[in-house]
């Protein structure tokens, strides 16, 4: 075993529970970084999620449409939001073919790192009080491609003529999203010692079951702790989608199943996820032909230009009380 490289140091001195100094050594603010997501539990031990505590954000509001022109949108909103564990290669724009991946969440919520062969690893579930995801993204990014190999990319608040991610990188390619159960892929297996073994193990119990469906684009099932649920994240614009749904809803269209039913949406990004409840051992293959049918009745809604009915606006109505703005 050759001598352990800064990240996978870095990465037992967090989850071992290493002191302030030690981890000051890392070049990153301790205090304000998680062991795993922004929706994970914080490691401070409140019981409250990361993001509503130590990673609170001092109120900065995001741009709307943060990922607007990508192919992908809808998939990298629910990498950001929804979804534990998962990468999928980039892109770059400028032609060099350096390999790029983009992951949920990385050691220490680093916002990029540079691996020992040079390529790199962008984080998406950090965060910042900028108000404009894009280019944080894009200001990690473009530090990462200057760094040195085997080194995190640290945060920082100062991007202000750093690019945003859509001028970095080819915004028309589709993601080949990869869903893992936790979180291996931080480390190369040179890297993997016992104590950093016994670290991921520690993070890995955050990662809560998730398969992405085959049969539509950026529908995610996901099992937390005895629920299971179905989180789809939609390109419409808000209006329709709502009107659309409604309809649906009204005429009792939006089930995939026996004992499933749409409970609400998140509103992330400036899109749309309708959220299904599942029974328990449903399954995300159950879900896939019932989620392409209901994905053509929604194409079907969506076309439909008639002033909504009463039955329609109450349904709507029920659906617009039951919307989550995830910030």
């Amino acid at each position: 075993m050759g001598k352990q490289s800064k990240m996978a140091k870095q990465v037992k001195q967090v989850a071992a529970g290493a002191s302030n100094d030690e981890r000051a050594g890392a070049h990153v603010d301790a205090a304000s970084v998680p062991v795993v997501g922004l929706r994970e539990p914080c490691p401070c031990g409140s019981g409250r999620r990361y993001k509503a505590c130590h990673g609170k954000s001092s109120g900065a509001t995001s741009t709307l449409r943060t990922f607007e022109g990508f192919a992908a949108e809808c998939d990298l909103i629910a990498m950001r939001e929804l979804v534990p564990a998962a990468t999928a290669p980039l892109t770059l724009s400028d032609g060099s073919g350096r390999a790029v991946t983009i992951a949920t969440v990385l050691p220490m919520a680093w916002p990029a790192l540079v691996r020992s062969d040079g390529t790199i690893m962008l984080g998406l579930q950090v965060n910042t009080d900028n108000g404009d995801v894009s280019r944080d993204l894009g200001s990690a990014l473009a530090r990462a491609l200057e760094a040195e190999p085997g080194n995190p990319v640290p945060p920082t608040r100062e991007i202000a003529n750093a690019p945003r991610l859509q001028e970095l990188v080819d915004v028309s390619q589709q993601l080949s999203v990869s869903v893992h159960e936790g979180f291996d892929f931080w480390i190369d297996d040179e890297e993997m010692t016992t104590e950093v073994k016994e670290s991921l193990e520690r993070a890995n119990s955050y990662a809560h079951p998730t398969t992405r469906l085959k049969s539509v684009a950026a529908a995610y099932w996901t099992q937390m702790g005895p629920k299971e649920h179905l989180r789809w994240v939609m390109p419409q614009g808000e209006e329709p989608l709502l009107n659309a749904l409604s309809r649906l809803h009204a005429r009792e269209e939006t089930s995939l199943g026996a004992d499933t039913r749409l409970v609400g949406m998140f509103r992330a990004q400036g899109l749309m996820a309708p959220v299904w409840d599942l029974p328990l051992g449903y399954g995300a293959e159950a879900c896939e032909i019932p989620a392409a049918q209901f994905g053509e009745r929604l194409a079907a809604a969506l076309k439909e230009t008639a002033p909504l009915t009463d039955g329609e606006r109450r349904a709507r109505a029920g659906l617009t009380t039951r919307q989550v703005t995830l910030r």
